[in-house]
């Protein structure tokens, strides 16, 4: 039985721009393109010893004891001339079964992916707290990246991440970087996050917030003039905040509240929409940036709920944006389909509404999408036309 050329896999995977890369027994090696999964021609069903040796073959003896003791690893792979990829090396049936993710090698700025224009005045910031977040597979990391590459390029830094696992390497620029992997340099995140604050830090980049120490150390180091990068599984603004609150027990909610109110500086929430030319995928994004409501809006358990409001009036003068808002625009860009903005929307029945042309009440927080808002300084998403963006 012949070994699984998994460098010939990953070729193909890179090659076709797919994201994601499947490798499961009973069936040819899968990738995903786009959103889609689709079985690469011309390889054969793959057997489950063949995918166990795969598996031995490109772990370390620290990751086959991990991969022994919890039946799953998560680690980074390199091949040289071709690129990085996070694996997680699982069992599923009692067979091994692994999933690779492409990490593009060059690191895209804000206009190559078609984020926002603010994100250049949050990553400005140099204190507090911004937050990135949204679903697997959305782009969280690319924009985390695409936001420590711009500070690294613009000002003089010394930035420390705690990731699990390292995905995009970064080369000191203007700033200098320190990159700890979880497991490897460091045995947990809040463990690394702690260590981090006595090592002359200006920037912590947290690859994920997962437990209630490392959002306590993560506040804090945000409170005590550090800038604090990390994600969130969250869907937007409002249920980001509540997701950080609940966190703490019931006794300490209003002070986190406040606390949260005072270092959070922004909170960019994406999700990827398939363009219109179904050759690739574009970020829909929203944007918060904290003023004195949307402070309000954190301290105040009742008014959690008028973020959304908030963000949408707050367009004009500060560059926030909602869901709908850039769904709106990437339609008049002609980047999205109506049907598919319509899909993703936060708000279907308003979202219909809007794209009729029916006048509400808060038409003035809409009226710059409807006609195609202009992309430059701290206004909605840049970059017009085109195919969107190969990989995110």
């Amino acid at each position: 039985m012949a070994d699984i050329d998994l460098s010939a896999i990953l070729n193909v995977a890179v090659k076709g721009k797919a994201s994601d890369v499947h490798i499961k027994a009973g069936l040819p090696p899968i990738l995903r393109i786009y959103g889609n999964l689709v079985p690469i021609k011309g390889f054969e069903r793959l057997a489950p010893d063949e995918i166990n040796k795969a598996a031995q073959r490109i772990m370390n003896d620290g990751q086959k004891e991990t991969f022994k003791k919890h039946q799953q690893v998560d680690m980074a792979y390199s091949v040289p001339g071709l690129g990085r990829f996070r694996v997680n090396i699982f069992l599923q049936r009692g067979a091994v079964g692994i999933v690779l993710r492409v990490i593009p090698i060059k690191i895209q700025n804000f206009e190559e992916l078609n984020l926002p224009q603010v994100l250049r005045t949050i990553s400005n910031e140099v204190r507090g707290l911004i937050l990135v977040t949204g679903v697997t597979g959305s782009g969280k990391s690319t924009t985390l990246a695409s936001v420590m590459d711009y500070i690294n390029s613009n000002r003089s830094a010394h930035i420390i991440t705690a990731e699990d696992p390292i995905e995009y390497l970064h080369r000191d620029k203007m700033s200098i970087i320190n990159q700890r992997e979880i497991g490897v340099d460091a045995q947990s995140f809040s463990e690394a996050l702690r260590g981090a604050l006595r090592q002359d830090p200006d920037v912590i980049m947290v690859g994920e917030m997962r437990d209630l120490e490392t959002v306590e150390i993560a506040l804090t180091a945000a409170e005590t003039g550090h800038l604090v990068l990390s994600t969130l599984h969250t869907i937007d603004a409002m249920e980001t905040i509540n997701r950080v609150v609940s966190v703490f027990p019931p006794y300490q909610q209003k002070q986190i509240r406040i606390q949260l109110a005072g270092v959070i500086k922004g909170i960019i929430s994406q999700r990827l929409i398939p363009t219109k030319d179904g050759m690739g995928r574009v970020p829909a994004v929203e944007v918060m940036v904290t003023t004195s409501r949307i402070r309000e809006c954190i301290e105040d358990k009742e008014k959690t709920k008028e973020i959304a409001d908030a963000i949408s009036k707050g367009f004009t003068t500060y560059g926030m944006q909602t869901f709908d808002q850039s769904l709106l625009s990437l339609m008049n860009k002609d980047m999205i389909t109506y049907e598919e903005a319509l899909r993703e929307s936060s708000n279907q029945a308003d979202f219909e509404l809007k794209v009729k042309g029916i006048s509400g009440t808060s038409d003035s927080d809409w009226k710059n999408f409807e006609k195609g808002a202009d992309t430059k300084g701290g206004g909605p998403p840049a970059g017009g036309g085109g195919g969107g963006i190969d990989r995110f």
